[in-house]
C-alpha cells in the first residue's frame, strides 16, 4: 500500500484519499516573475512522479497548479524591466510550460493565475470580513490569526511566543525561514502610483500572495483536497497562511496530507540571484544534457534530501540512464526465438522487477531506489538475452512491464 511522509503528522501515514478511486491533488506551482529554475523544476518532477504513480495505481488525479503572477516580486521586476507585468508573467508562463513539457511534467489543461482569480479572492476576503478573522486598516486588509483556532498548526508554532501588542506584515514575502509573529495581509489597497489594481466590492487593489493560492484552489478544486504539495520554504508561513484562510471560510479540513519536497543546492547553498548561483534547464543543456537525462539526475535523490548541485554526479546519472536506455531497446529488439530456455528466468526477473518497483514507489516515491530495481533487473535481463536469447511471448512481457513502469519514470522511451 502507497505510504506517504505526512507532514502535519510527522510520519509516514497508509494513504487513503476520501472519494475512493477519485484523488485531488494541488500543487504550489511558480511565481512567474523570473525564469524557473533547476530547483523548481526538481519539485515539479517529484510531484509530477506522485501524480503519475497514483494514476498507475488505478487512481483518478484531478490536480491543479497554479501561476502566481501579481504578487509584489513581478510588480518590482516588470518596474525595473520598464515593461507591463502581464508581459513580463505571459513570456515567462510560456517558458514554464514549454519547458515542463519537455521535461515530461504533466501540466494540467487549465492552469489558474493570481490575475484570473481577483473576484474569487475578492469572495473569500468578504468572508473571513463576515466572520471577524479579517479586518480594514486603512485601505489594506488583514487577516488576524488569532481568530483561528490551531493557527501555525502544520508548522507546529508555538503560540505561546505570540507578541500581546498587534503587528501587521503588509509585504506579500518576507525572506529567510522566520516566522512573522503578527497579522498577515490580504488585500493590497491601491495607492495613487499603483498600476496593477482592480475595481472590486471591496476597493480598489490587489489580493495578497496569501489569499492567491486559497482563491485558485477553491476555484477550481473545491475547499477540501487529499494532498497538498510544495517546497521546504512554503512550511514556513505560506502553507499555514493558506489552511488559516481556507478553514476559516468552510470550516473543513484542507488536506489529509501535505507534501514537502527538499532544495537543489550549489556549492552546498540555495539557489539565489544576488549569489549568482541560479543554475537554469538551459545551462545544462548547453553542456550536453538531454531533457531526459536533467530529470533522471533531480529524481535520483529522495525528494525529502537535498541534492547539492555536482556536475560528476550529474555526468554519472547521465552515464547510467543512457546504459539503462540501450540495455532495455536491445531487450525489446528481442532476438527472433519463439521459446528459450532463458524464459522461465526472465519471467522471473520481470516479476520482481516490478515487485521492486512497487515496494520503493509506495515506500514514500522512494525513486532513487525504485531506478534502481529497474537498473538491476534489465542489466540480468540483457544477461540473459546475450546468453541465449529471450523468446518473443517473454520480451513482450519485459516490454510492457518497461513501458508501464516508464508511465512513471518518463526517462526510458
Amino acid at each position: 500500500m502507497l505510504q506517504l511522509y505526512n507532514t502535519m503528522s510527522r510520519q509516514k501515514e497508509p494513504f487513503r484519499p476520501k472519494d475512493g478511486p477519485v484523488v485531488k491533488m494541488f500543487s504550489c506551482g511558480p511565481s512567474i516573475y523570473a525564469p524557473p529554475h533547476i530547483g523548481n523544476y526538481r519539485t515539479f518532477i517529484w510531484q509530477d512522479l506522485l501524480q503519475r504513480y497514483l494514476a498507475y495505481l488505478g487512481y483518478e488525479v484531478k490536480r491543479a497548479i497554479n501561476l502566481t503572477d501579481i504578487e509584489d516580486k513581478a510588480i518590482e521586476e516588470a518596474q525595473e524591466r520598464g515593461v507591463p507585468v502581464g508581459e513580463l508573467t505571459g513570456d515567462i508562463a510560456l517558458r514554464f510550460i514549454e519547458e515542463a513539457r519537455k521535461l515530461r511534467i504533466e501540466l494540467p489543461a487549465k492552469i489558474p493565475r493570481s490575475s484570473t482569480s481577483v473576484d474569487q479572492a475578492v469572495y473569500l476576503i468578504r468572508k473571513l470580513l463576515e466572520k471577524g478573522c479579517a479586518y480594514r486598516y486603512k485601505a489594506d486588509i488583514f487577516f488576524d490569526p488569532l481568530k483561528f483556532k490551531g493557527f501555525g498548526k502544520l508548522f507546529r508554532l508555538d503560540m505561546s511566543k505570540w507578541p500581546e501588542t498587534r503587528r501587521r506584515f503588509k509585504q506579500d514575502t518576507y525572506p529567510g525561514r522566520r516566522w512573522n509573529l503578527g497579522d498577515f495581509i490580504l488585500w493590497h489597497g491601491c495607492k495613487n502610483r499603483d498600476k496593477v489594481c482592480w475595481d472590486t466590492e471591496i476597493g480598489k487593489g490587489r489580493p495578497s500572495w496569501n489569499i492567491q493560492d486559497p482563491a485558485m484552489i477553491s476555484q477550481s478544486m473545491g475547499y477540501s483536497l487529499d494532498i497538498f504539495c510544495g517546497g521546504i520554504d512554503n512550511l514556513y508561513r505560506h502553507h499555514d497562511y493558506n489552511i488559516a484562510v481556507m478553514e476559516s471560510v468552510s470550516g473543513k479540513e484542507l488536506s489529509r496530507y501535505w507534501l514537502h519536497g527538499q532544495h537543489v543546492l550549489v556549492g552546498g547553498k540555495k539557489m539565489s540571484k544576488s549569489l549568482l548561483n541560479i543554475v537554469y534547464p538551459e545551462d545544462l543543456i548547453g553542456q550536453g544534457f538531454s531533457w531526459e537525462q536533467i530529470r533522471f539526475y533531480l529524481m535520483s535523490r529522495h525528494y525529502r534530501k537535498r541534492i547539492d548541485m555536482n556536475m560528476d554526479q550529474a555526468h554519472k546519472a547521465r552515464s547510467r540512464l543512457e546504459a539503462l536506455r540501450e540495455m532495455a531497446a536491445d531487450l525489446l529488439r528481442g532476438t527472433g526465438a519463439e521459446k528459450t530456455i532463458n524464459d522461465q528466468a526472465a519471467s522471473e526477473l520481470t516479476v520482481q522487477m516490478k515487485v521492486a518497483f512497487e515496494t520503493a514507489m509506495n515506500n514514500d516515491l522512494d525513486s532513487p531506489s525504485a531506478v534502481n530495481a529497474v537498473f538491476g533487473a534489465v542489466q540480468r535481463l540483457h544477461s540473459l538475452q546475450k546468453a541465449g536469447g529471450i523468446g518473443r511471448e517473454q520480451t513482450r512481457a519485459i516490454g510492457n512491464q518497461l513501458l508501464r513502469t516508464d508511465s512513471v519514470l518518463q526517462v526510458l522511451f
